[in-house]
Parts: C-alpha cells; sequence; structure tokens
C-alpha cells in the first residue's frame, strides 16, 4: 500500500538589527509571544525555528509556510528587529554567537566547543510521511544519490563573517564538520539504524538521538523521511519547489521498492565529494550525475535531468506544473548565493546583501519596478552584466535601458551606418594583418560601477607599484635574485629579457604606462588575466568611443558622476613629462608609422596629451642630445614600436635605435616604456607576481590572477599534458590573442596537435584555468547577442610610491566574436565605449 507522503516543513531564520545588518540574540522574548507549538528556540539565541502542521498539498504547505514567516516577522518589528531565512548571516561572527540557555545545550558548548561557537547557520528541514519506519530507512538509501542537487538549488551562504567564501554553500562545510553528518552508510532495516543510534550514544560521540545530523534520516518518533541537507531559503517559492521535489524522491524510492528494484548506492566518498561539489558550485558550476559512475554535467542539466526523471511521481502527486515551474524559476534567477553576490556587485555593500535576503524573507523579490526589457530571444547567462536570468535590467542598467525604450532598441541598431560613417571620417582603424580595418565599436555602453572601480583602482594601483619595482631591480641591484626569490636563469630566460636595458640609469621609470586586462566572472568578481608593460595599447580608441558615442548616441542617459575618458590624455602627459632627467619636459611620442597597427591611437595621443609625433628619420642623435628635424631636442621618448629598439632602423638603413639607447644610457632622454619592459609582459612572470606584491611592497595582493601553470615545469607541465582539453594554453610570447586555445571548445584533435606542441617545446608555453567570463549584450546585426567581454584598464606612473601612481579615467572593454571568448580585435573581437561611474576622489 502506497503511502501518504504528507508533507512538514522546518526552517531556521536568524534574527537580525536593522541598524548594524548583525544578529540579534532576541530570540528568547520573541518566543515568550509566540505560540510553542509553532515556533521554537534553536541552540543560538540569534535564531528562531517555525514548524509547519502535516499537509497533503503544497499549495497548503506555502500557506502555512507564509503565515509562519508573517507572524514571526511581525513579532519581531516589534523588537525592532529584521528576520532572514538564509544558510549564513553575511555579515556577523562569531563573536555574535549566544547560546540559548538550557542544560542540553550548555552541555553541547561544553563537549563540542567551536563547533557549537561557529553554529550560525540555518537550515531548511522538509519531513514526508511514509508508511513505516523500514521503508523510510530503505528510502534514504535510495535517494541519496540526489540529495547533492537540492543542496545546490538550497544554497544560501556564500558569506562567513564579512567575506566571500568562495562557496555557494559554506554552512554545508561548517555543518559536516559534526561526527554524525554525512551518510548514514548501508543500513537495511529501522533496527539497524536504531542500533547505529545507540552505538553512538554509548560511544559518547553524541550525547542523544537528536544529534543525528545525517544528509537524510527517518523520524526517531514518527514514520517520516527527513530531508536536512538544504539552506534556509528567503525566498518561500524556492523552498517549495525543493520539498516537492524531495517528495516525489520520496514517491520514486517507494515504488522502486514496492517492485524490489536494486539499490543504486554511491561510494560514500563519492557522496561526499558530490556534496562538497554542490556546496562549492552551487548552480554556477558542474553537478556530478546519476550515472554509475559520476561525471561532472552542468548544474542545470543535471537538475533538470532529474525533474524528468521525477516526471512520472510528481504527475502521480499532481506536482508537476507547480514542480516544474518553481524549478525552472530559481535555474533562471540563480540560487540565494548567486543573488547575493549580484546584490553585492552591483551596490559594493555587504549591509545591501542582508537587507536583499530579509526583502526576500518577507516576500519581496527585490526587482520591483524592473520590467523585461531584453528581447524574448535573448539568452541571459548567469553572467550576463546588464540583465538578470528574467530579461530584467540590473540596476545600473536601469536609467539607461530606459532611455533606449523611448525611441527602441531597433534604433539604436539603425545607428549602425552614423557609427561607421563617424568612424570613416575620423579615421578609426586598427591594423590586422598588415592593413588597417574600422575599429568595430558596439553602441550599447558597458558600465562599471563605482565600487567596482574603486576596488579595481587599489588593487591595480598595487600591481602597478610591484611591476615598477621589479622591473628596476631586475635591470639594477637584483635583490630578488640574491634573496632567492628567482633564479638569475629564470629571469635571463624570459623572452621578454633585453640586455641592453641593464644600461639604462638605475633611477628612472621603466613604465610610465602600464595596461592590465581583467575579466569578471560570473559571480561578479574580477580577475587580472595578463599585464601589458611593453607596448599597451587602447587608450586613444577609448577616448575616441566616447566622442564617437556623443555624435551618434548623444539621447543615451549618462549616470551621474560618469568620468571622462578625455581627461586620461593630460594623464598620461603629466606622467610622462614627469619621466623627463633634465631642465625640459618635452615629449615626443616614437612611432614607427602609419605601418603600426595603432597608428590611429598614436595621432590620437600625441594630439591630445601635447606630445610631439615623430617617427625614425624624424630624429638625430648628436652630442648625445635627441633632436627632431628642427632641432628641437626631445627629453623623453614615449615608445609606441611594433619592433624592439635596439633594432630600430630608418629608412635610409641607419641604427637610430641604437644611437637612441645610447643617449638613454648617458641620461640626456628617457625612454617611457623601455626596452626589457617585455620582461612583464612574460606570460611565465605573471605566476610570479603576487610574490612580487609581497615582496616589494609587504602586501597581499587585492586583485586575484587566474591560476597559471608554467610548462617548462616538469611537474606543471604533467598536469597541464593531461588537462589540454580543459585549460586555456598560450604561447609565451605571443600577443593579440594569437595562439590561444580555449581546450573545452576545441576539437579531439586541436587538443591532441597542442599537447604535442607544448611536449616538444615546453618553455615556450603557459597553461590558465578557464574563467567563466562575464557576458554583456551586444548587437548582432539587429539582435542582441550575449557576448564575452574582458577590460583593458591603463595606470600611469611617476614612480613606485602611493602618491605616484594614477589610474586613468578611461578602460577599454573588448568584445569577443560570437562564440569565441578571445576578444582580441586582431581575431575579430570588438569594443564598446565604458562608461565607468566614479567621482573626484576615486
Amino acid at each position: 500500500m502506497a503511502s501518504a507522503l504528507t508533507l512538514g516543513v522546518e526552517e531556521e531564520l536568524h534574527l537580525v538589527d536593522p541598524r548594524t545588518s548583525l544578529l540579534a540574540a532576541r530570540a528568547p522574548q520573541l518566543l515568550a509571544a509566540l505560540p510553542p507549538e509553532s515556533f521554537g528556540a534553536e541552540l543560538q539565541r540569534t535564531t528562531v525555528e517555525t514548524n509547519t502542521r502535516v499537509w497533503n498539498t503544497l499549495t497548503e504547505l506555502r500557506d502555512d509556510i507564509v503565515g509562519l514567516r508573517g507572524k514571526l516577522i511581525d513579532a519581531a518589528a516589534g523588537e525592532g528587529l529584521m528576520v532572514a531565512a538564509v544558510g549564513t548571516p553575511p555579515l556577523s561572527s562569531a563573536e555574535d554567537f549566544e547560546l540559548t540557555a538550557s542544560g542540553r545545550f550548555s552541555r553541547m558548548q561544553q563537549e563540542y566547543r567551536l563547533l557549537v561557537d561557529e553554529q550560525l547557520i540555518c537550515g531548511l528541514q522538509v519531513h514526508v510521511g511514509v508508511d513505516h519506519r523500514d521503508l523510510a530507512v530503505e528510502i534514504t538509501q535510495r535517494i541519496g544519490r540526489d540529495l547533492p542537487l537540492l543542496l545546490a538549488l538550497s544554497a544560501s551562504s556564500p558569506y562567513w563573517h564579512g567575506a566571500d567564501t568562495g562557496y555557494s554553500s559554506i554552512r554545508t562545510i561548517i555543518w559536516q564538520r559534526w561526527p554524525t553528518a554525512g551518510a548514514t552508510g548501508p543500513l537495511q532495516s529501522a533496527a539497524e539504524y536504531d542500533d547505529l543510534l545507540a552505538d553512538l550514544i554509548s560511544s559518547g560521540v553524541i550525547a542523544d538521538a537528536k544529534m543525528a545530523y545525517f544528509d537524510v534520516r527517518p523520524s526517531s518518533h514518527a514514520p517520516t523521511v527527513e530531508l536536512r541537507v538544504c539552506d534556509a531559503c528567503p525566498i518561500v517559492d524556492d523552498a517549495i519547489g525543493i520539498a516537492g521535489l524531495f517528495r516525489a524522491m520520496v514517491a520514486e524510492a517507494e515504488q522502486a521498492s514496492l517492485r524490489g528494484d536494486p539499490m543504486n548506492l554511491l561510494a560514500a566518498p563519492l557522496h561526499r565529494a558530490a556534496m562538497w561539489r554542490a556546496a562549492r558550485s552551487g548552480l554556477r558550476g558542474d553537478l556530478l550525475d546519476g550515472a554509475a559512475r559520476p561525471q561532472p554535467v552542468p548544474a542545470t542539466v543535471a537538475i533538470r535531468d532529474l525533474l524528468v526523471r521525477l516526471r512520472p511521481a510528481l504527475e502521480r502527486l499532481d506536482d508537476w506544473d507547480t514542480v516544474s515551474e518553481l524549478v525552472e524559476g530559481t535555474l533562471a534567477r540563480g540560487n540565494s548565493a548567486d543573488r547575493q553576490r549580484t546584490a553585492l556587485a552591483e551596490r559594493g555593500a555587504m549591509a545591501d546583501v542582508v537587507d536583499s535576503v530579509v526583502s526576500e524573507t518577507r516576500g519581496l523579490s527585490g526587482l520591483a519596478g524592473a520590467a523585461r526589457v531584453a528581447p524574448r530571444s535573448y539568452r541571459a547567462r548567469a553572467g550576463d552584466e546588464a540583465f538578470t536570468g528574467r530579461g530584467e535590467p540590473r540596476p545600473a542598467y536601469r536609467e539607461l535601458f530606459a532611455s533606449i525604450a523611448a525611441n527602441g532598441l531597433d534604433d539604436l541598431a539603425d545607428r549602425g551606418r552614423e557609427r561607421e560613417a563617424w568612424a570613416v571620417d575620423a579615421g578609426m582603424t586598427f591594423g590586422v594583418a598588415g592593413e588597417h580595418r574600422p575599429f568595430p565599436v558596439d553602441l550599447l555602453p558597458r558600465i562599471i560601477p563605482a565600487h567596482e572601480w574603486r576596488h579595481l583602482s587599489e588593487g591595480l594601483r598595487q600591481r602597478a607599484r610591484a611591476v615598477e619595482s621589479f622591473l628596476g631591480d631586475a635591470y639594477g641591484p637584483g635583490d630578488l635574485v640574491k634573496d632567492g626569490l628567482l633564479p638569475a636563469e629564470t629571469l635571463r630566460g624570459c623572452v621578454g629579457w633585453r640586455d641592453e636595458a641593464r644600461q639604462l640609469p638605475r633611477d628612472v621609470v621603466r613604465a610610465p604606462v602600464m595596461g592590465f586586462d581583467l575579466v569578471r566572472n560570473e559571480l561578479g568578481g574580477w580577475r587580472v588575466l595578463e599585464d601589458n608593460v611593453r607596448v599597451p595599447s587602447g587608450a586613444g580608441f577609448a577616448i575616441a568611443m566616447r566622442d564617437l558615442m556623443d555624435a551618434v548616441a548623444p539621447d543615451l542617459a549618462r549616470p551621474a558622476d560618469l568620468l571622462d575618458p578625455a581627461a586620461a590624455a593630460g594623464q598620461l602627459g603629466r606622467a610622462l613629462r614627469a619621466c623627463s632627467r633634465n631642465v625640459g619636459d618635452t615629449v615626443a611620442l616614437l612611432s614607427d608609422g602609419s605601418g603600426n597597427s595603432a597608428w590611429f591611437e598614436h595621432q590620437l595621443l600625441a594630439r591630445r596629451a601635447g606630445l610631439l609625433l615623430v617617427e625614425p628619420g624624424d630624429l638625430s642623435v648628436t652630442d648625445q642630445l635627441v633632436l627632431t628635424a628642427e632641432g628641437q631636442r626631445i627629453d623623453v621618448l614615449y615608445l609606441r614600436l611594433d619592433v624592439e629598439l635596439s633594432d630600430l632602423r630608418d629608412d635610409d638603413g641607419r641604427p637610430i635605435g641604437a644611437e637612441l639607447l645610447q643617449a638613454a644610457a648617458l641620461g640626456s632622454v628617457a625612454l617611457a616604456n623601455a626596452p626589457g619592459n617585455g620582461l612583464a609582459d612574460d606570460k611565465a612572470m605573471y605566476c610570479y607576481l603576487p610574490d612580487l606584491i609581497s615582496y616589494y611592497l609587504g602586501e597581499r595582493p587585492m586583485l586575484e590572477s587566474v591560476p597559471t601553470y608554467r610548462c617548462a615545469d616538469p611537474e606543471e607541465r604533467r598536469a597541464v599534458l593531461e588537462r589540454v582539453g580543459e585549460l586555456v594554453t598560450k604561447p609565451i610570447d605571443g600577443y593579440g590573442g594569437v595562439g590561444v586555445l580555449i581546450g573545452p571548445n576545441a576539437s579531439a584533435s586541436e587538443v591532441a596537435a597542442r599537447r604535442r606542441v607544448i611536449a616538444a617545446n615546453p618553455s615556450g608555453w603557459v597553461a590558465q584555468e578557464l574563467v567563466a567570463l562575464s557576458s554583456h549584450p551586444t548587437f548582432g546585426g539587429r539582435d542582441l547577442q550575449p557576448r564575452y567581454v574582458d577590460l583593458r584598464a591603463f595606470v600611469y606612473l611617476s614612480g613606485t610610491g602611493p602618491p605616484d601612481v594614477e589610474v586613468a579615467d578611461l578602460a577599454l572593454t573588448r568584445v569577443a566574436p560570437p562564440g569565441s571568448m578571445v576578444v582580441n580585435s586582431s581575431q575579430g573581437g570588438g569594443a564598446k565605449d565604458t562608461w565607468i561611474i566614479g567621482t573626484v576622489a576615486d
């Protein structure tokens, strides 16, 4: 006979002080005024537990949960408090823990110490009624494989002590430290389960049966199966979807038991691994599938496969329409961990994260007033910077899209001809394969919020100071070699090493102009992908793109405090003039002419920054002074060359580069972005940047780097060769995206060929972990498409002290072509105007 499959839920909810966004230990006062049959105390005085009645339908269960939350929220409001149904409180720490007064809880704290003191966590427990306890025990065995999927849907605890843990459910990691957390191991009956509990109690490891904190367990006093793996869910519908899925899993397992189907148990280490993966990645990475030998699959695939498999059970329960809609809603908006990270990325304050979970707990989505803007065909990814999964504009973009709506997206697409005409008139081209092509600009700008730019600016200043210190030391005293940080052969074996760079005076600023390529991942975190110190380009194009937007799309709503990229020309000029070692400060930009791929930029920067624009034939060196053809002395040469300076010759074959180097060695001219700076560009040297920041500045890196492997290292090479199909492999001396292979997007033959090339010349290659890049809506003809983007930011230096470093008021957003993750213009990519929100103080 089939079980009734009734439903009940226990929710644990945090009490929050609205003034501080920290936990408030006021549960005893609230519980004194609430009915004890529905509300109870928990281990910590900052938490209240609610208990629903037993119900037959999801609708009844939902109404009960909403009603209980409402009563608690009203009682909390009377005490000046808020309520948050969330796995961990984003801002609170162990110092906020206050033990609920009871002999049992006091004994637990004495026995388990830190485990109890850090129990600032809240979960969701779901009970499903079954026919008898033996069946309940069997069902716990049969459904173990699917529990990680429910955890991934519920994950709501990315933050701990005010910091991002990197996990979607750090609550799970904290909880799994209890001695009885996890799977029970194989059990055949309720009697075996009871014997297991008795042995655990007699061992002294736990005090009573209530401390059986297994992932799923039979009730000790009623024939129910209890789910315990889930974080508390701020949005009630997420909890209801999970309850519906869990009941269907129980129903399916019961039918399998009645048929006598064999149990497909997952080995304990694999179960633990699957739970860890769900806690780590949530819905934004891979989960393990249900195969006999589990393999990683995207979370959305695994969960939709579960839905399809459970459809017969859901239909028997009359839950299919409800549960499928609710689960798809969770997948579309992301779990709470995703939404919390989005809230922090958009507003930059952890208090806003607290407010968002409190609003969701009250039944508010936090998106009031936001209507769908993205076309129905637009498939917004989790990492889309402009749109939510439902096609609603994110807060930073609402004003922009409101102004676009006045005329419609099609009108903006129609302005493509005006854009192209403007670019032709301005000569805005970029060299590719020996020819100059129009520089492709998308008319939908990218917005960088003020708090993100502030964070990036601080990290870039730090990184730039370390790079300049490194270059001066590597070509000067060599302290890092003397102190054993790097072997001399490692430095001099780098592709970017130039012996002639050692001739320059030790006190020069070698790289007053630096560029850094940054990527934003799907959760809003920024990482430095590459350093560009030899000849970083793009600032001039960023300036020109704003001119283009002002001419072609002046009606788009500009945010307040929008930085003006034109100001960067003055910043550049000041940094270059500060390089002068002489009385004068005449700066010339030395270009190898119209054949240079960035010739347009050379002209624009020279004009806007007040620099002379010269080519090799325009210069002479007389009495070690660098002069123009008109006899004007040059004090600083800003090198923008495609060749090494020592190899530079004019049209007559005169070795002007060698002459300039000699003058620079004597101090009569300063070389901005000097020979040898390619040492810091070297992709193998990128791995050492965190160590260099610590060595030269005594600081921890503010911006993370992408995990990078040096193929020259035998151990790392072996790992790379095994994982070429999972990694991004790059030639050490490559630039412009040439030679980059994105392993997951490559064919088997391409992966095999790259493996052979690396094995033959390991020192010529590095590999990086693939970053799930953010995307941005981009016009692909007339329709909007999500395209991968990166960001090149620029830093100008006049020294290595904090006051000597200035981040340019602009950045270049580069856009990958359709189906690609390579953003370089030489590989078919484009660009966007970057709207940076900042203040003068920033």
